[in-house]
């Protein structure tokens, strides 16, 4: 797993080619991570499903009650098969956008 810190954002990427070893290390890795803005960028290498990326809802949960953003990069899905509030975008550029995004509504008390 690449851990990347950025100005505003964690970005983490995968090295692994099977998705079950990535989630399990991002889920190791994770309680150090839980404060900060996460972009998640899941390759088409990694052999995953639609069902793989709903691993990380709970993940994306929890980073709304704690007032980060947690947003998935894959551009290999149908972003409609997936609920509204959870961030699925196909690139970095509009992961970093749905970061500022929601930092300007929290700054406005939404």
């Amino acid at each position: 797993m690449n851990i990347s810190q950025k100005n505003n954002y964690t970005l983490i990427s995968s090295d692994a080619s099977s998705f079950d070893v990535f989630i399990e290390n991002f889920d190791k890795n994770h309680k150090n991570l839980k404060e900060k803005h996460l972009i998640i960028e899941i390759s088409p290498k990694n052999n995953f499903t639609e069902k793989n990326i709903l691993v990380f809802l709970k993940y994306a949960e929890l980073h709304q009650q704690s007032g980060t953003s947690f947003v998935v990069i894959c551009n290999e899905v149908n972003v409609d098969n997936f609920p509204e509030s959870f961030n699925i975008v196909p690139t970095l550029v509009e992961a970093e956008d749905i970061i500022e995004m929601e930092e300007i509504q929290r700054d406005l008390g939404f």
